[in-house]
């Protein structure tokens, strides 16, 4: 089969590639090699076997010539980054909603080959993630105020009764609550896909990928996953920046793991037209990242808890991934040390410029952190 893999020469898409070309696959790339990203040169890690294309989501001609004589699409071609997307929204939403939109155009309106598409989503379009009460069951809580958090009151409250709420996992059926323009994107992205796939007969999957970490994240982009941006911090002997009280969580997942995922919804049938969580259903805190990170890259650095807050963040999101284990038999493999284990071990010969100072002051200067 010939593949065409969008933002190919990223952090997921790379190791995509590699196993799609490992499985006998003819791999096409399509990725702009965003300065932000990768210094605006191809990565050494990338696969020689795959056929690199340089082009922009932005631009149908490029797309134009990636899709040809394409069967499947994995579209992972996306800016990454929830408090950047508030202020450099045009580019978040020309990229992310319109350069998907450029491809659903080019599927529609020209001769194509495409028999699949697979569109990476994210969990950043729920919001806030599932809840429950002890008196009152789940509930949908209020989204936590700016007086809420100044008082540090970090948890969100029963909306009937007023007492703390107990995270709960997140099935995929949960209503999307967007907190910033990078969710508003990834939603846009899934939705047109979904909806133009059922309506030309094009078999498409959206696949609202976790927390995703491992080797090849950028450890110079201070807008990535957050084990990456501690590590680069750690890595120059500085304090990762931790807000709120550090006890927020998230469900982190290996990209060896999303990778395998990402594959099975590729070859299944009973995927087509279907929306599922990537994750391992694991709740581990942002304190809890930060302390295992030092740990074990053998530094005695404890994290700044700093009791601020960023405007849109959520509290709790954890995957419940019972979907996609019932009907696709997935299940994640690698352990949250082992695979933090691995990073580390990839960084030793990474240069990692520690951009999160600077990153901080332009979201404080926007007014994104109190």
């Amino acid at each position: 089969m010939k593949v065409l893999v969008t933002g190919g020469a990223g952090f997921i898409g790379s190791f995509l590639v590699d196993q799609l070309v490992q499985q006998g696959d003819d791999v096409r790339i399509l990725d702009n090699l965003d300065p932000q990203v990768h210094q605006d040169s191809l990565p050494e890690y990338l696969n020689e076997k795959a056929e690199f294309v340089r082009g922009d989501m932005r631009n149908i001609e490029d797309i134009k010539g990636a899709i040809k004589d394409v069967d499947i699409i994995i579209h992972h071609a996306a800016m990454v980054g929830v408090g950047q997307s508030m202020y450099q929204i045009k580019k978040y939403v020309e990229v992310n909603s319109l350069g998907t939109a450029n491809l659903l155009d080019l599927l529609v309106n020209q001769e194509h080959n495409v028999k699949k598409l697979v569109v990476a989503s994210s969990m950043s379009t729920y919001g806030e993630g599932s809840y429950k009460c002890e008196s009152c069951g789940v509930v949908s809580p209020l989204i936590r105020t700016e007086e809420q958090m100044r008082k540090s009151d970090w948890e969100l409250h029963c909306p009937d009764c007023g007492a703390y709420l107990k995270p709960a996992q997140t099935k995929e059926s949960k209503k999307q609550d967007i907190n910033s323009v990078y969710a508003l994107t990834k939603k846009d992205q899934e939705d047109m896909c979904l909806n133009v796939g059922k309506t030309y007969g094009i078999p498409t999957t959206a696949l609202r990928y976790f927390n995703v970490y491992g080797p090849r994240q950028s450890l110079s982009n201070p807008y990535t996953g957050v084990i990456a941006i501690f590590m680069s911090r750690i890595k120059n002997n500085n304090q990762p920046l931790v807000f709120e009280d550090g006890n927020q969580t998230r469900d982190f997942i290996s990209v060896h793991d999303i990778v395998d995922a990402t594959l099975l919804v590729m070859k299944s049938k009973s995927a087509d037209y279907d929306v599922f969580n990537i994750g391992t259903g694991r709740p581990t805190s942002i304190k809890r990242v930060a302390e295992v990170v030092a740990r074990l890259c053998g530094k005695e650095i404890m994290p700044n808890i700093t009791k601020k807050f960023r405007k849109g963040d959520i509290r709790h999101c954890i995957a419940d991934v019972s979907k996609i284990k019932s009907k696709l038999g997935f299940e994640p493999k690698t352990e949250f040390e082992e695979g933090v284990k691995e990073i580390i071990e990839w960084s030793s010969n990474v240069e990692a410029k520690d951009m999160v100072d600077k990153a901080t002051n332009e979201l404080k200067e926007k007014g994104l952190i109190d």
